[in-house]
């Protein structure tokens, strides 16, 4: 098993012992000329035979090889189209949703049929090739599969010219790429850098995307072939595989490329010039380049396989010879001038039946199921542990990570313990261990601290590794040569003594601490919990005059369900009773602006209560934005100011000296104050900060209800009006009987047809008439969608090129 890291998912590919041989096919085109004395057929169609004759010009003593034999999985002559699929692609098709890759190219001479065997003729539904059965057979699996949830999507990628192009970038949400494509290699595999995977959710918008990028492929004419393909092209189904059950962590993903390679050509023969000669001349390199590969995978003894020399073959590196099921279609001519390309392709196929694979399921894990699973697990140990607790007797022990009165509670044994008023502390479980070893640690660094600042307050201490203070001292006179000081403290417990040299006034420290880190230390001092933040301390970086906001998309629907009762969920009861007497209708129709009021009075008054409601909700939540700007452009200015005065305390006390030990420096009581104002300054300052950017938030969502009661208000009105002014009173009795359409949501100007459109009887139509049955309705849905597409920009296009003449 292989394990690879991908972001927060892990990728597991079971590796099987089996080596499995790449399957290869052959298919003849048909042809009235057919050489049946040159090719011939073995009894199980897996094997043909090539005869050819001696060539008598070359006179008594020929040596010429006249006779070959290939053995082959299947020989396709005069198939249809449903038995090359059911012989090459179902397996290979099928074991991709059970999570194998795989492969299916085909390969030939130009106009052999590679592209008819892989895309078929898309004007014909039985006539489809082995790509569109493909995508069928897939969505028809997907629906037996009610177990699973599959996703499948698609990328139609084309090498041309030995430059990579993505034949959906023509769909409206993708455009064209900036960078050029590339293809990048990662532990997971071979990707193309640039590409757009579509993803389908149904078999018909899969037709879309295929026939999207057919028409974008790149064709020419030439002697043999009127259309053809001038790029390889690579089609990629990718298939990604969760259970429905919640427990089961583990998916499966897939890929299956189908390849439609370019024809080689023999210049001779298509007689190409100009940019067909150039195009003829990249495919014959690549294909060449592709036959080394083949070659040098199936010798064993080869340790290097050249992928990188063409985009090709380095585009299909996981497929060649990896973890895929891979088969191959050899298309060729049937005829005897075309013999000598008909060799060659089957030498290919030959070579390509010695490449061995070994397919493999590819599982992952989703990190976000197995985080769940997991803590199902703790709950349940957890569950065992309390009733191995009960069992043995054991008190009520919580296995939780400890709060911070549990933690409390463990220094203040600790302390006992040390003090000797506690003989010994009970131990509970493994968590208990850990924190009283902890706090051993918080209490000691407490007490050194004390100590030190004890001794400071008493005594100027020196360094015994500052030589140079130690001797000046001792020229002083204030220390004797055994380094004990001189002098005696005064009544005040003050020490005369000597302080470091690194701490005199004028002198800088070797190792400036900040005042962040101070007030930490003093903050440890007084027995605080948890460190000071270094986030109070740090500079805020928003200017006096300008605000910052963010929307927040946070749930803050109920904080405003709670100001106000009605919301657009309550039943608008707009329309009137049935029973209701109409007004008589005036002869002629009041303006708008004059039947907007009667409409809001009588008819629109329940929308427009809620309309005024929610206004005036966001009318209060702005005033209270604007108040809550205030405050904190008054606490801003207020930080100022005190940091300005701290400021200048801190370069007051680096004029006089400062004095340090151990990263410690003692600073003046007023500086200290300064400190603890600006922190509490900065919290205020984020708590209304905060508050603004929830009040933002709610603002925007108001706003939000307010447009959409508007535009209710008046959707409502335009109705009401067409009812009661404009549309006659006969016609609206017809629509109403029997019919759930209120008749001013209908434009006047089709008032009178509301039947049955053309398109929905050319549907229905469809369905019933196709000679091919239900099954192509998506094929020919997804071509007609196509095909009016196109017309629709070449008539766009044309339209304006004639503006521009």
């Amino acid at each position: 098993m292989k394990r690879h890291k991908n972001g927060n998912k892990q990728d597991f590919t079971r590796m099987g012992t089996t080596r499995k041989k790449v399957q290869a096919f052959v298919r003849i085109k048909p042809t009235d000329d057919f050489a049946h004395e040159m090719i011939k057929f073995g009894d199980d169609n897996k094997s043909i035979d090539i005869h050819l004759k001696k060539d008598s010009r070359r006179g008594v003593v020929n040596n010429q090889q006249t006779d070959w034999s290939f053995k082959l999985d299947g020989v396709l002559h005069d198939t249809s189209q449903d038995l090359v699929y059911e012989m090459v692609a179902r397996e290979a098709v099928s074991q991709a949703l059970d999570g194998y890759n795989g492969t299916i190219m085909c390969y030939g001479q130009t106009g052999a049929g590679k592209t008819y065997t892989m895309t078929g003729a898309t004007e014909n539904y039985k006539h489809r090739g082995i790509l569109p059965r493909a995508l069928q057979q897939i969505f028809r699996m997907i629906e037996e599969r009610p177990t699973q949830a599959i996703t499948v999507r698609v990328s139609y990628l084309e090498i041309y010219n030995e430059n990579l192009f993505d034949l959906l970038s023509t769909l409206p949400y993708v455009g064209p790429s900036v960078t050029p494509m590339t293809i990048v290699e990662n532990p997971q595999g071979v990707f193309i850098k640039g590409l757009s995977v579509h993803l389908t959710s149904q078999e018909e918008d899969a037709f879309s995307l295929l026939f999207e990028g057919e028409t974008n492929r790149i064709i020419a004419s030439h002697t043999m072939n009127k259309n053809s393909s001038r790029s390889h092209c690579i089609f990629t189904i990718y298939m990604e595989a969760h259970s429905r059950t919640l427990s089961d962590e583990k998916y499966i993903t897939s890929k299956i490329n189908l390849v439609d390679l370019a024809g080689s050509e023999r210049l001779g023969k298509t007689g190409s010039e100009g940019r067909v000669l150039k195009e003829a001349t990249y495919i014959n390199k690549s294909l060449s380049f592709l036959e080394q590969a083949i070659i040098a995978l199936g010798d064993q003894k080869r340790d290097h396989i050249p992928f990188r020399q063409c985009k090709l073959t380095h585009a299909l590196k996981d497929s060649l010879g990896g973890n895929c099921n891979m088969v191959l279609v050899t298309n060729i001519y049937g005829e005897a001038a075309q013999l000598e390309e008909t060799l060659s392709s089957l030498r290919f196929a030959s070579r390509m039946k010695l490449v061995t694979t070994e397919p493999a399921i590819n599982e992952k894990y989703d990190a976000e199921r197995m985080v769940k699973n997991l803590e199902k697990e703790l709950a349940l140990l957890k569950q065992e542990l309390a009733i191995h607790d009960s069992l043995s007797n054991r008190a009520l022990v919580n296995y939780d990570p400890m709060d911070e009165i549990q933690i409390a509670e463990i220094n203040s044994q600790v302390r006992r313990y040390l003090e000797g008023t506690l003989d010994e502390i009970d131990i509970i479980n493994l968590r208990q261990i850990q924190e009283v070893f902890n706090q051993f640690r918080v209490v000691l660094s407490q007490q050194e601290q004390e100590i030190e600042s004890a001794l400071r307050r008493k005594y100027t201490l020196i360094d015994k590794n500052d030589f140079a203070a130690i001797s000046a001292v001792q020229k002083a006179g204030l220390m004797d040569l055994k380094g004990q000081l001189v002098g005696e403290p005064d009544g005040q417990s003050f020490g005369l003594g000597v302080a470091s040299f690194a701490a005199k006034p004028g002198k800088k420290p070797k190792s400036k601490k900040t005042v962040k880190d101070q007030f930490s230390a003093l903050a440890r001092k007084e027995g605080a919990s948890s460190p000071v933040s270094g986030k109070d301390l740090d500079t805020i970086s928003i200017s006096k005059t300008q605000l910052i906001s963010s929307s927040k998309d946070g749930d803050i629907k109920d904080m405003i369900q709670r100001d106000r009762e009605p919301s657009l969920a309550e039943p608008l009861s707009s329309d009137s009773p049935k029973d209701e007497a109409r007004p008589p209708r005036p002869s002629t129709p009041p303006s708008k602006p004059v039947a907007f009021e009667e409409f809001k009075n009588e008819r629109g008054s329940e929308i427009n209560r809620i309309f005024k409601e929610n206004k005036s909700i966001l009318n209060e939540r702005r005033k209270r934005a604007s108040e809550t700007t205030q405050r904190i452009n008054a606490i801003k200015r207020e930080i100022d100011v005190t940091k300005d005065a701290l400021n200048f305390q801190k370069s007051l006390r680096e004029k006089q000296g400062e004095y340090e030990n151990k990263g410690l420096m003692i600073i003046d009581e007023e500086e200290f104050l300064l400190i603890l104002k600006l922190k509490d300054l900065k919290q205020q300052y984020r708590n209304e900060y905060q508050e603004l950017r929830d009040l933002r938030a709610e603002i925007q969502y108001c706003q939000r209800l307010v447009d959409q009661c508007r535009h209710r208000l008046l959707m409502e009105f335009d109705i009401w009006y067409n009812e009661s002014f404009v549309i006659p009173e006969d016609v609206q009795a017809a629509l109403k009987s029997g019919s759930g359409i209120r008749p001013g949501m209908v434009p006047v100007n089709r008032i009178l047809s509301l039947g049955e459109d053309d398109q929905d009887r050319f549907n229905q139509l469809q369905q019933t008439v196709l000679p091919e049955g239900p099954d192509s309705i998506s094929f020919y849905n997804a071509k007609v969608k196509t095909e009016q597409k196109h017309n629709y920009m070449k008539a766009l296009v044309g339209l304006q090129q004639s503006h521009r003449k």
